[in-house]
């Protein structure tokens, strides 16, 4: 009987791990078609000797073409990050609007009425998709993320909004490949387009997922894309440098300086970093400070390129 027992429960064992495997691959190729080619790549912006061949009203029109409408995912439990985004870099963006899981009377927000952070993504995109006007790229982030607006509209310049990018700090889980939520994710309009319609598909990209393990909505957004076709590209400058950084600034000079101590800047970050990520509210002012206002007296830059406020914006 002990043994026949012990058997029984061998069984039960191998058969609930058989099923949870069963579910975790389930989840992760989740029927997709396994002759698709590998199609990430790593996005860079045009050099500026490739801008110097542009005459003056083709770098007018471009600069006014491109126009980012910023999705920033929020909670009334990190209000204080909320205040930060919404008083610092979200308002060099050209339309950016805040959605939140319930109601804030601090803050104005879409309230979603939703408390799934898949679901609710999904609510923003299409809510933004809807809401565009005639903007064409799309800035999804978190109150966390610190973003340099200027520099994500350098990055896309001569992009063409029509064809279907997904841009930002690429990750590899399994087969898929996905862009990193905490670090910012970038949308063209042909991108939205799809993503909107593959989300009328429950069968390839379900709203509530009936897996035993659940992947975090940066994945399931990767998925619905890839069912799109659309692939994860990586933003990169012309070293090879990220833009999408996972890092605070303070922390990736730190890390820097323990390993490149001869080089600690160069090798730190892009000087035409997008993202950075992990700042206290208070870190983002100082950030803002440093990015907007701090300059030396007498010294030009040289940009080829003027990226103006949106009309009525009070940035810096």
């Amino acid at each position: 009987m002990l043994s026949e027992g012990s058997s029984f429960l061998k069984g039960m064992v191998l058969g609930g791990i058989f099923c949870l495997v069963l579910s975790l691959l389930g989840t992760f190729r989740a029927g997709i078609p396994s002759q698709i080619e590998h199609l990430h790549h790593h996005l860079k912006p045009h050099s500026k000797e490739e801008l110097q061949k542009l005459s003056q009203t083709q770098m007018s029109e471009l600069t006014e073409q491109v126009r980012v409408y910023c999705i920033i995912m929020v909670t009334p439990k990190i209000l204080v990050h909320w205040a930060a985004a919404n008083d610092t870099w979200s308002k060099h963006c050209d339309k950016s609007v805040f959605y939140s899981s319930e109601s804030a009377k601090a803050l104005e927000a879409v309230d979603l009425q939703e408390q799934d952070e898949w679901v609710r993504l999904r609510k923003a995109i299409k809510h933004a998709f809807n809401n565009a006007g005639g903007l064409r790229w799309f800035f999804v982030a978190r109150p966390t993320t610190f973003a340099i607006i200027e520099n994500l509209k350098y990055l896309v310049l001569v992009k063409e909004p029509s064809e279907p990018f997904y841009i930002g700090h690429v990750q590899k889980s399994g087969e898929l490949e996905y862009v990193e939520y905490e670090s910012g994710i970038v949308l063209s309009y042909e991108a939205m387009r799809r993503l909107v319609e593959v989300f009328k598909d429950e069968g390839k990209c379900p709203e509530r997922s009936k897996a035993l393990w659940k992947l975090s909505e940066e994945k399931q957004l990767a998925t619905c894309l890839k069912y799109s076709g659309v692939f994860a590209e990586n933003g990169e400058d012309a070293q090879g440098r990220e833009l999408f950084n996972k890092k605070s600034v303070g922390s990736l000079i730190s890390d820097s300086m323990a390993q490149n101590p001869s080089d600690v800047v160069e090798i730190c970050c892009s000087d035409m970093a997008i993202t950075f990520t992990g700042m206290s509210p208070s870190q983002m002012q100082v950030m803002m400070f440093g990015v907007y206002r701090l300059r030396p007296y007498g010294h030009n830059f040289h940009d080829s390129l003027t990226f103006l406020p949106p009309k009525g914006s009070d940035n810096d």
